[in-house]
């Protein structure tokens, strides 16, 4: 491995010598010519000076323009976002996707496909062909810390798919979620490097964030922020990615339809919060289809799978973990409530399907669809576990350490789905979905890294309908672009010399489904859960649970490692450490290895601490700041880019010019329908209102209405500490004097009564 490691870069160094000095045809023959596209931007050839004066005696030189290679297809990459492996109807799960299903007809379908169990590090994967942590990615972007592997940050010595096609004369969107930006270079003042419209895509459109409100989200074009869409209770982001993606490729194949585009496709998918499009929601789909209960789903899903071919006929499954309560055992209210869950996210699902759809059409419509290699990933990291165990009417309840009981979820019931609420299901639907194995995001068994694929290329695809079995991962996409495209992997991109990718192109499985698998090895690591796949076995090692805060174990080098041979056991039901030991002490020695070349250690299981960037070791915009200064227009600023008030003493002062005749209006606000507090003036009054987790609301309004001209008005919010949800006292002071009755701590506590209750189903 040195000698392959210095050799490397000893080629490396001349592909950059010969960059410099292509010129000299006594160094080309004295040392290799680097091959067209080892270094990108390809330079246009050297032309000796002109020194003829009159314009009339030099013939014009050939303009200088770099062309994909002949035949090269257009490239349409598609994720969702958060579903199970088992969820569409084509994994024989219960959900109609007729787009995923008419490109598997078409094309191919994967079976043994694989993503990592968090969704920014199978991103980071998907859009460099590289291992999560050499892409700094070690777990969501929002988490990161300052370890080489995880500080989610990709380096310059990685540069995307489409920073390279792009320079190859491909024209590049990307259209939805992106969750691989750091959120401290989120805001007006960048660094824009990372921002994907400065990563090699041309257009960009769509949100830079783990989620957002698909009624109501925070927009960008390229790197200028939007305002929030409202007023129409019609939208929603996935029809309106779809609306922007569609009008794109329909421009660029009028004005260059000679420059092949790459397309990617993040849809916000079955992602919380789980709210469908009005009229979607409003068929009411899938009403009494899930009354069965999620053990009974995970049978019928295995059935399905075994008649369909996706799994063999002795497939057994995965046991659930000792968490998933079983159906039988709950309440009719539970059961009422948590099926209504599952109806809500399988209409979801389905309308984002939907979208896709229209996207394929405008290729037929548009006579590219032939020769378009499209890639649909169905679910970037297994089904959600932030619902916990009951769902939940607003998902930051859970993420704030209130969670909601049955009988609260019932009396919201009507509301579920809708515009009022912002929900997730229950993390035992999630487990369902993985069937025939068990777990969900944030496990390195199947229910976080298993997804189904499909692959369509009409021109390249000899045998459409079939399935593919090899072990393929998301670091294969962006290999199997470039051969597909006929583009070489740079060694050199921007100055830049480049990190090999660690992917395997599939195009070798595209015409021959008995081809030997030639992705023989793949680790994942998330919060130290620990996952080795070699030649047919996998071995596990569950560290910390998505629904505990705690270790399973203190210390990593005791921990149970579990033992599966995956050619034979894909659910991965019967552990053979027992019978097999000498292999998993190999696969243990194999998964450390890999950790090294990978910038994967240390490992670090902290959980929510982490989203603190001075716990974390992250850079922070307001780190060490008390103050700060706000005017005019800066409105949408993101929760990172701002001084934190959760769960601390802060004071707001505000100057003022109030106009004759009074005014009405928000001054300042850090809020939402879900949570959030807001001052503003109304009826001449100033006002402060509180919305805890949209429970309840409180409100304190000053006494008088505000004087004309200058006037300063000063909120105080005083915490009664002792952590989250806790009692506080706010005061209201216009021009230094008191202009509020407080609201007393008793009466802040009322509603925190909900975080007392065990987090079991009723």
């Amino acid at each position: 491995m040195l000698n392959s490691r210095s050799r490397r870069t000893r080629i490396n160094a001349l592909v950059v010598s010969a960059a410099i000095c292509l010129v000299s045809p006594i160094l080309a023959a004295q040392t290799a010519q680097p091959k067209m596209g080892d270094v990108l931007p390809i330079e246009p050839p050297k032309q000796a000076p002109i020194t003829e004066i009159d314009r009339k005696k030099v013939p014009p030189p050939k303009l200088f323009q770099v062309t994909p290679p002949k035949g090269a297809p257009n490239v349409v990459i598609i994720l969702m976002d958060q579903l199970s492996y088992a969820d569409p109807d084509a994994m024989g799960g219960p959900i109609k996707t007729p787009a995923f299903d008419e490109l598997a007809k078409t094309g191919l379908l994967y079976t043994n496909f694989h993503v990592n169990a968090l969704c920014s590090p199978t991103r980071f994967s998907l859009l460099t062909g590289r291992n999560q942590h050499l892409v700094s990615g070690a777990t969501v972007v929002d988490s990161s810390t300052s370890y080489p592997g995880d500080t989610g940050r990709r380096p310059d010595n990685v540069a995307t798919i489409a920073e390279i096609v792009r320079r190859w004369g491909y024209v590049t969107g990307y259209f939805g979620k992106s969750h691989e930006l750091p959120p401290y270079e989120y805001n007006v003042s960048g660094p824009f490097d990372r921002w994907p419209a400065h990563s090699g895509w041309d257009k960009f459109y769509g949100y830079l964030a783990g989620e957002q409100s698909s009624l109501a989200p925070n927009l960008v074009d390229g790197t200028t922020r939007l305002p929030t869409p409202h007023g129409d209770p019609n939208y929603h982001f996935n029809t309106d990615m779809t609306n922007k993606a569609i009008a794109w490729v329909q421009a660029t194949r009028s004005l260059t339809p000679d420059r092949p585009f790459l397309m990617y496709y993040s849809s916000s998918g079955g992602h919380p919060p789980h709210t469908p499009p009005k009229d979607w929601l409003d068929k009411g789909l899938y009403k009494g289809d899930f009354n069965q209960g999620w053990d009974q789903l995970r049978v019928e899903i295995l059935e399905r799978q075994k008649k369909l071919g996706i799994v063999p006929p002795d497939t057994k499954l995965a046991e659930n973990p000792e968490f998933i309560t079983r159906w039988h055992t709950l309440s009719s209210d539970a059961k009422k409530v948590l099926s209504r869950q599952m109806e809500v996210y399988a209409t979801l699902v389905e309308s984002a399907d939907y979208q896709v759809g229209r996207l394929i059409q405008t290729l037929k419509d548009l006579d590219i669809y032939d020769n378009t290699l499209i890639f649909y990933i169905a679910g970037d990291n297994g089904g959600s576990s932030i619902g916990d165990i009951n769902g939940t009417f607003n998902e930051w309840s859970a993420l704030n350490g209130a969670p909601e009981d049955i009988p609260y979820l019932l009396s919201r019931l009507d509301d579920y789905g809708g515009p009022k609420s912002y929900p997730n299901y229950s993390v035992a639907w999630a487990v369902a979905g993985s069937a025939p194995a068990t777990w969900c995001i944030q496990m390195p068994f199947g229910g976080g890294n298993n997804a189904g694929m499909a692959v369509h290329w009409p021109k390249g695809i000899k045998d459409p309908g079939t399935m593919r079995r090899q072990y393929s991962s998301v670091i294969d996409i962006a290999p199997t672009v470039l051969q597909v495209a006929g583009i070489p992997e740079p060694k050199v991109v921007n100055g830049a010399k480049q990190m090999p990718m660690s992917g395997t192109s599939l195009m070798y499985t595209f015409n021959d489904p008995t081809a030997k698998g030639r992705h023989e090895t793949q680790y994942n690591e998330i919060k130290g859960n620990r996952m080795i796949y070699h030649d047919g076995w996998e071995a596990i090692t569950v560290h910390i649970t998505p629904w505990s805060q705690v270790p399973e174990h203190a210390d990593y080098a005791t921990e149970k490692w579990h033992l599966y041979h995956v050619a034979d056991d894909f659910g991965m039901a019967t552990d053979v450490a027992a019978k097999y030991p000498q292999k998993l002490v190999e696969l243990k020695a194999l998964w450390l290895n890999e950790a090294k070349k990978n910038n994967v250690l240390p490992l670090d299981d902290r959980a929510f601490e982490r989203l603190n960037p001075v716990v974390a070791g992250r850079p922070d915009l307001m780190f060490g700041r008390t103050t700060l200064t706000l005017y005019p227009g800066m409105t949408n600023m993101t929760e990172n880019g701002f001084i934190n008030t959760k769960g601390v003493d802060y004071t707001i002062s505000a100057e003022l010019e109030i106009p004759k005749g009074g005014a009405n209006g928000v001054i300042l606000s850090q809020a939402g329908q879900m949570g959030g507090w807001s001052l503003y003036v109304k009826d001449g009054k100033p006002k402060y209102a509180y919305n805890w987790l949209a429970r309840n609301t409180y409100t304190i309004s000053g006494n008088d209405p505000l004087p004309e001209g200058k006037v300063n008005v000063t909120f105080k919010f005083d915490y009664d500490g002792g952590g989250l949800n806790k009692g506080a006292t706010g005061t209201l002071f216009v021009n230094g004097k008191r202009s509020a009755k407080d609201v007393s701590t008793t009466q802040w506590e009322q509603s925190t009564h909900l975080q007392a209750k065990q987090r079991m189903l009723a």
